[in-house]
């Protein structure tokens, strides 16, 4: 590859996919990649296929490369979109009692709870979107999504935590 890349430029490459330059070197770029993460790559790497290119610039922020990664990743929906805990929930606090009362009650903050729900969905998300891109036949990939749509069916008792009635889980609607 003979032109430089500056932080922000797009690229895809051939292993790993869409990525982001993150970090200059002398012969190699820092990219991250959304299915892989930071990988080191020459310069002069020639399979590397330019999406979009950014000038170098002789001194680029850490806030600007920032912006420029957090815009390719939502592009490719590789960050967790931000998801509203529902208001009546805010500072609200999940309780688990045991039936046995020699036991000690767990509690922890609702909004805790919520997010560690939210991350769940963002990763069946993303094992779905490996599993669409993979080298599976069709049916295969329909099978497995099969699977998914039933996770995210047995979920659907946590909507009532979301704020938002988009955010909601939903399975397989032609049961209901």
């Amino acid at each position: 590859m003979s032109e430089l890349l500056g932080i922000g430029s797009r690229v895809n490459h051939p292993s790993y996919g869409a990525g982001v330059v993150t970090k200059l070197h002398g012969a190699a770029y820092d990219i991250t990649f959304i299915m892989h993460g930071k990988k080191l790559v020459g310069k002069e790497y020639d399979r590397l296929e330019i999406v979009e290119r950014i000038e170098p610039a002789d001194a680029v922020s850490f806030t600007e490369a920032e912006k420029a990664l957090v815009k390719i990743l939502r592009e490719y929906n590789g960050l967790q979109e931000e998801v509203e805990l529902g208001d009546k929930w805010d500072d609200g606090t999940l309780i688990l009692q045991p039936a046995d009362d020699s036991l000690k009650a767990k509690e922890m903050p609702i909004d805790t709870f919520f997010h560690k729900i939210v991350m769940v969905r963002d990763r069946i998300r993303v094992m779905e979107q490996k599993i669409n891109s993979s080298r599976l036949t069709d049916e295969e990939k329909v099978a497995l999504q099969q699977y998914i749509t039933r996770v995210y069916g047995s979920l659907t008792s946590f909507n009532v935590l979301f704020k938002y009635k988009d955010d909601h889980f939903k399975g397989d609607s032609s049961k209901s």
